[in-house]
Protein backbone atom coordinates (compact mmCIF):
# COMPACT_ATOMS: atom_id res chain seq x y z
CA UNK A 1 0.00 0.00 0.00
CA UNK A 2 1.70 3.37 -0.90
CA UNK A 3 2.17 5.24 1.86
CA UNK A 4 0.36 9.20 0.91
CA UNK A 5 1.50 10.85 4.42
CA UNK A 6 2.50 14.77 3.88
CA UNK A 7 4.19 16.36 7.15
CA UNK A 8 3.45 19.87 6.13
CA UNK A 9 5.93 22.29 9.01
CA UNK A 10 4.48 26.06 9.42
CA UNK A 11 1.29 24.35 8.01
CA UNK A 12 -1.21 26.89 9.27
CA UNK A 13 1.20 29.85 8.06
CA UNK A 14 0.49 32.24 4.86
CA UNK A 15 2.27 29.75 2.75
CA UNK A 16 1.54 26.91 4.51
CA UNK A 17 -2.47 26.86 4.68
CA UNK A 18 -2.49 26.84 0.51
CA UNK A 19 -0.04 24.21 0.61
CA UNK A 20 -2.28 22.24 2.86
CA UNK A 21 -5.05 22.75 0.89
CA UNK A 22 -3.51 21.98 -2.49
CA UNK A 23 -2.49 18.34 -1.15
CA UNK A 24 -5.80 17.70 0.41
CA UNK A 25 -7.58 18.30 -2.92
CA UNK A 26 -5.44 15.76 -4.48
CA UNK A 27 -6.29 13.15 -1.47
CA UNK A 28 -2.99 13.27 0.65
CA UNK A 29 -3.12 12.74 4.69
CA UNK A 30 -1.65 15.33 5.93
CA UNK A 31 0.40 15.70 9.83
CA UNK A 32 0.17 19.82 9.70
CA UNK A 33 2.35 20.65 12.15
CA UNK A 34 2.74 23.85 13.94
CA UNK A 35 3.46 25.42 17.47
CA UNK A 36 -0.02 26.22 18.15
CA UNK A 37 -2.60 23.99 17.24
CA UNK A 38 -5.66 25.63 18.99
CA UNK A 39 -4.85 28.16 16.28
CA UNK A 40 -4.60 26.20 13.37
CA UNK A 41 -7.89 24.39 13.47
CA UNK A 42 -9.42 26.24 9.95
CA UNK A 43 -6.96 23.70 8.48
CA UNK A 44 -9.49 21.01 8.61
CA UNK A 45 -12.47 21.61 6.43
CA UNK A 46 -9.43 22.29 4.04
CA UNK A 47 -9.58 17.97 3.72
CA UNK A 48 -12.02 15.49 4.24
CA UNK A 49 -12.92 14.19 7.61
CA UNK A 50 -9.31 12.96 9.47
CA UNK A 51 -7.41 13.72 6.41
CA UNK A 52 -5.59 16.73 8.44
CA UNK A 53 -4.46 16.13 11.12
CA UNK A 54 -2.75 18.78 13.37
CA UNK A 55 -0.28 18.25 15.52
CA UNK A 56 2.38 20.74 17.95
CA UNK A 57 5.41 21.12 16.99
CA UNK A 58 8.59 22.88 17.34
CA UNK A 59 11.05 23.12 15.05
CA UNK A 60 13.88 24.30 17.51
CA UNK A 61 13.42 20.62 18.75
CA UNK A 62 15.00 17.67 17.04
CA UNK A 63 12.52 15.53 19.17
CA UNK A 64 9.29 17.41 18.40
CA UNK A 65 10.74 16.73 14.46
CA UNK A 66 11.33 13.34 14.74
CA UNK A 67 8.38 12.49 16.21
CA UNK A 68 6.53 14.76 13.32
CA UNK A 69 8.14 12.45 10.37
CA UNK A 70 7.81 9.45 11.84
CA UNK A 71 5.93 7.04 9.34
CA UNK A 72 5.75 10.01 6.77
CA UNK A 73 6.55 9.81 2.93
CA UNK A 74 7.03 13.18 2.06
CA UNK A 75 7.90 16.18 4.40
CA UNK A 76 7.13 19.96 3.05
CA UNK A 77 9.40 22.69 5.14
CA UNK A 78 7.07 26.09 4.57
CA UNK A 79 8.77 28.04 7.99
CA UNK A 80 10.82 31.27 7.69
CA UNK A 81 11.01 34.48 8.75
CA UNK A 82 11.43 37.82 7.56
CA UNK A 83 12.29 39.73 10.92
CA UNK A 84 13.42 37.74 13.62
CA UNK A 85 13.02 37.65 17.42
CA UNK A 86 14.69 35.49 20.17
CA UNK A 87 14.74 32.29 19.72
CA UNK A 88 12.55 32.42 16.39
CA UNK A 89 15.40 34.51 14.59
CA UNK A 90 16.73 33.96 11.22
CA UNK A 91 19.49 31.77 12.66
CA UNK A 92 17.23 29.59 14.29
CA UNK A 93 14.55 28.99 12.34
CA UNK A 94 15.87 30.04 8.68
CA UNK A 95 19.25 28.29 8.90
CA UNK A 96 19.59 25.56 11.57
CA UNK A 97 15.85 24.38 11.14
CA UNK A 98 15.83 23.01 7.55
CA UNK A 99 19.14 20.97 8.44
CA UNK A 100 17.18 19.63 11.50
CA UNK A 101 14.22 18.50 9.23
CA UNK A 102 16.14 17.75 6.77
CA UNK A 103 18.61 14.80 8.85
CA UNK A 104 15.26 14.13 10.70
CA UNK A 105 13.57 13.25 7.54
CA UNK A 106 16.80 11.36 6.49
CA UNK A 107 16.70 9.01 9.39
CA UNK A 108 12.67 8.31 9.29
CA UNK A 109 13.29 7.30 5.64
CA UNK A 110 10.99 9.86 3.95
CA UNK A 111 11.65 9.64 -0.14
CA UNK A 112 10.61 12.96 -0.88
CA UNK A 113 11.65 16.42 1.19
CA UNK A 114 10.70 19.90 -0.40
CA UNK A 115 11.69 23.28 0.92
CA UNK A 116 10.28 26.31 0.48
CA UNK A 117 13.03 29.15 0.73
CA UNK A 118 13.44 32.46 -0.82
CA UNK A 119 14.52 34.31 -4.09
CA UNK A 120 17.53 35.75 -3.40
CA UNK A 121 19.17 33.47 -1.25
CA UNK A 122 22.99 33.93 -0.48
CA UNK A 123 25.01 32.66 1.66
CA UNK A 124 27.33 35.92 1.20
CA UNK A 125 24.68 38.50 1.29
CA UNK A 126 25.29 41.59 3.41
CA UNK A 127 21.24 40.46 4.67
CA UNK A 128 20.86 38.09 7.52
CA UNK A 129 17.00 36.95 6.21
CA UNK A 130 18.96 36.46 2.69
CA UNK A 131 22.26 34.84 3.97
CA UNK A 132 20.37 32.66 7.07
CA UNK A 133 18.55 31.30 3.69
CA UNK A 134 21.01 30.64 1.95
CA UNK A 135 22.72 28.85 4.77
CA UNK A 136 19.46 26.97 5.35
CA UNK A 137 19.49 25.42 1.43
CA UNK A 138 23.14 24.25 2.05
CA UNK A 139 22.48 22.62 5.25
CA UNK A 140 19.15 21.51 4.36
CA UNK A 141 21.45 19.45 0.33
CA UNK A 142 24.27 18.51 2.66
CA UNK A 143 21.57 16.43 4.90
CA UNK A 144 19.07 15.40 2.02
CA UNK A 145 21.15 16.19 -1.38
CA UNK A 146 17.77 15.19 -3.28
CA UNK A 147 15.69 17.80 -1.98
CA UNK A 148 13.79 20.07 -3.83
CA UNK A 149 14.30 23.95 -3.33
CA UNK A 150 11.93 26.31 -4.06
CA UNK A 151 12.53 29.69 -4.29
CA UNK A 152 10.11 32.39 -4.81
CA UNK A 153 10.09 36.28 -5.26
CA UNK A 154 7.36 38.41 -3.66
CA UNK A 155 4.19 36.13 -2.47
CA UNK A 156 0.98 37.62 -3.23
CA UNK A 157 -2.61 36.34 -1.95
CA UNK A 158 -5.26 37.54 0.36
CA UNK A 159 -3.41 37.36 3.54
CA UNK A 160 0.40 38.60 2.73
CA UNK A 161 2.26 41.31 4.43
CA UNK A 162 3.37 43.25 1.52
CA UNK A 163 0.09 44.83 -0.26
CA UNK A 164 -2.05 44.69 2.65
CA UNK A 165 0.18 46.51 4.64
CA UNK A 166 1.37 49.16 2.51
CA UNK A 167 -2.68 49.64 1.67
CA UNK A 168 -3.33 49.56 5.19
CA UNK A 169 -0.21 52.14 6.05
CA UNK A 170 -2.12 54.71 3.15
CA UNK A 171 -5.31 54.71 4.99
CA UNK A 172 -3.56 56.84 7.80
CA UNK A 173 -0.36 58.22 6.76
CA UNK A 174 -0.40 61.20 3.94
CA UNK A 175 3.30 59.71 2.38
CA UNK A 176 4.41 55.77 1.74
CA UNK A 177 8.61 55.94 1.57
CA UNK A 178 10.03 54.92 -1.56
CA UNK A 179 13.29 53.15 0.13
CA UNK A 180 16.65 53.59 -1.89
CA UNK A 181 14.08 55.31 -4.58
CA UNK A 182 12.23 52.77 -5.26
CA UNK A 183 13.39 51.21 -8.37
CA UNK A 184 14.36 47.40 -6.56
CA UNK A 185 12.77 45.17 -8.88
CA UNK A 186 10.51 42.08 -7.88
CA UNK A 187 8.81 39.50 -9.67
CA UNK A 188 5.70 38.81 -7.37
CA UNK A 189 4.20 35.41 -7.57
CA UNK A 190 0.22 34.14 -6.46
CA UNK A 191 0.81 32.18 -3.26
CA UNK A 192 -1.37 29.82 -4.45
CA UNK A 193 1.18 29.13 -7.29
CA UNK A 194 3.36 28.46 -4.68
CA UNK A 195 1.05 25.94 -3.48
CA UNK A 196 0.76 24.33 -6.90
CA UNK A 197 4.55 24.48 -7.16
CA UNK A 198 4.76 22.68 -4.10
CA UNK A 199 2.24 19.62 -5.13
CA UNK A 200 4.00 19.11 -8.50
CA UNK A 201 7.46 19.11 -6.92
CA UNK A 202 5.59 15.70 -4.22
CA UNK A 203 4.19 14.22 -7.23
CA UNK A 204 7.18 14.48 -9.69
CA UNK A 205 10.17 12.39 -8.93
CA UNK A 206 12.16 14.79 -11.80
CA UNK A 207 11.87 17.78 -9.29
CA UNK A 208 14.32 15.69 -6.93
CA UNK A 209 17.64 17.79 -6.13
CA UNK A 210 16.40 20.80 -7.97
CA UNK A 211 16.06 24.87 -7.87
CA UNK A 212 13.10 26.54 -9.10
CA UNK A 213 13.11 30.11 -9.20
CA UNK A 214 9.42 31.05 -8.62
CA UNK A 215 8.01 34.47 -10.27
CA UNK A 216 5.10 35.81 -11.69
CA UNK A 217 4.81 36.90 -15.23
CA UNK A 218 5.46 40.31 -14.68
CA UNK A 219 8.53 42.23 -13.09
CA UNK A 220 7.49 45.61 -10.95
CA UNK A 221 9.65 48.50 -9.44
CA UNK A 222 8.99 49.07 -5.95
CA UNK A 223 7.79 52.41 -6.93
CA UNK A 224 5.58 50.72 -9.46
CA UNK A 225 3.65 48.59 -6.90
CA UNK A 226 3.16 51.03 -4.40
CA UNK A 227 1.53 53.27 -7.65
CA UNK A 228 -0.44 49.83 -7.89
CA UNK A 229 -1.92 50.00 -4.27
CA UNK A 230 -2.58 53.41 -4.17
CA UNK A 231 -4.51 53.48 -7.70
CA UNK A 232 -6.62 50.29 -6.11
CA UNK A 233 -7.79 51.68 -3.09
CA UNK A 234 -8.25 54.89 -4.36
CA UNK A 235 -5.68 57.03 -2.08
CA UNK A 236 -3.70 59.55 -3.36
CA UNK A 237 -0.71 59.98 -1.42
CA UNK A 238 3.39 61.18 -1.56
CA UNK A 239 5.84 58.87 -2.35
CA UNK A 240 8.53 59.48 -0.65
CA UNK A 241 12.41 58.99 -1.85
CA UNK A 242 14.07 57.43 0.75
CA UNK A 243 17.79 57.24 0.66
CA UNK A 244 19.06 54.27 2.05
CA UNK A 245 21.29 55.37 5.16
CA UNK A 246 18.36 57.26 6.39
CA UNK A 247 16.17 54.20 5.86
CA UNK A 248 18.45 52.53 7.70
CA UNK A 249 18.63 55.09 10.51
CA UNK A 250 14.61 54.72 10.79
CA UNK A 251 14.98 50.69 10.64
CA UNK A 252 16.85 50.94 13.46
CA UNK A 253 15.09 53.33 15.89
CA UNK A 254 11.76 50.98 14.76
CA UNK A 255 13.23 47.95 15.90
CA UNK A 256 14.76 49.22 19.23
CA UNK A 257 11.19 48.51 21.29
CA UNK A 258 11.56 45.11 20.05
CA UNK A 259 14.83 44.23 22.27
CA UNK A 260 12.21 44.32 24.99
CA UNK A 261 8.79 43.38 23.61
CA UNK A 262 8.19 40.56 21.28
CA UNK A 263 6.72 42.62 18.32
CA UNK A 264 7.14 43.00 14.77
CA UNK A 265 8.77 46.37 13.77
CA UNK A 266 7.48 48.19 10.82
CA UNK A 267 11.04 48.32 9.15
CA UNK A 268 14.24 47.20 10.02
CA UNK A 269 17.67 47.30 8.81
CA UNK A 270 18.01 44.10 7.20
CA UNK A 271 15.37 44.64 5.26
CA UNK A 272 16.63 48.03 4.06
CA UNK A 273 19.76 45.92 3.32
CA UNK A 274 17.35 43.76 0.79
CA UNK A 275 15.68 46.14 -0.48
CA UNK A 276 19.63 47.01 -2.36
CA UNK A 277 18.63 43.78 -4.81
CA UNK A 278 16.49 42.95 -7.14
CA UNK A 279 14.20 39.89 -6.34
CA UNK A 280 13.71 38.15 -9.95
CA UNK A 281 14.08 35.05 -11.30
CA UNK A 282 17.39 34.80 -13.17
CA UNK A 283 17.65 33.42 -17.17
CA UNK A 284 18.35 29.75 -17.64
CA UNK A 285 17.25 29.03 -13.75
CA UNK A 286 14.32 26.22 -13.65
CA UNK A 287 10.86 28.05 -12.85
CA UNK A 288 7.15 27.76 -12.72
CA UNK A 289 7.02 27.26 -16.73
CA UNK A 290 9.24 24.19 -16.21
CA UNK A 291 6.44 22.85 -13.76
CA UNK A 292 3.89 22.57 -15.96
CA UNK A 293 2.11 25.97 -14.08
CA UNK A 294 1.21 29.50 -15.65
CA UNK A 295 1.30 32.17 -12.92
CA UNK A 296 -1.29 34.14 -12.14
CA UNK A 297 -0.82 38.13 -12.20
CA UNK A 298 -1.09 40.42 -9.03
CA UNK A 299 -3.89 42.78 -11.89
CA UNK A 300 -5.69 39.51 -11.78
CA UNK A 301 -5.84 38.95 -8.15
CA UNK A 302 -4.91 41.84 -5.85
CA UNK A 303 -7.87 44.10 -6.72
CA UNK A 304 -9.57 41.31 -5.25
CA UNK A 305 -8.98 41.79 -1.76
CA UNK A 306 -7.07 45.17 -1.61
CA UNK A 307 -11.20 47.12 -2.30
CA UNK A 308 -11.86 46.67 1.62
CA UNK A 309 -9.08 49.55 1.88
CA UNK A 310 -11.02 52.13 -0.39
CA UNK A 311 -13.19 54.47 0.93
CA UNK A 312 -15.99 53.04 -0.49
CA UNK A 313 -14.84 49.80 0.03
CA UNK A 314 -16.75 46.84 -1.81
CA UNK A 315 -19.08 49.41 -3.28
CA UNK A 316 -16.18 51.62 -5.06
CA UNK A 317 -17.22 49.73 -8.39
CA UNK A 318 -21.24 51.12 -7.98
CA UNK A 319 -20.01 54.39 -7.04
CA UNK A 320 -17.91 54.70 -10.72
CA UNK A 321 -20.90 53.32 -12.55
CA UNK A 322 -23.31 55.54 -11.22
CA UNK A 323 -21.01 58.46 -11.79
CA UNK A 324 -20.49 57.58 -15.67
Amino acid sequence: MQNDLVVVFGASGFLGRHAVRALAKEGYRIRAVTRRPNLANFLLPAGQVGQIQIVKGNINREEDIAKAVAGAAIVVNCTGVLYGHGKQGFESINCDAPGRIARAALAAGVTSLVHVSALGADTESDSGYARSKGLGERNMREAFPRVTILRPSLVFGPEDSFFNRFAQMARFLPALPLIGGGQTKFQPVYVADVAAAILKAVQDVRTAGRTYQLGGPKTYSFKELLQFILAETGRKRLLLPLPSFIASVMGFVAELPSFLLPIRPVLTVDQVRLLKADNVVQPGAFTLDDLGITPASVESIVPGYLWRFHPKGQFKDQVAISAR
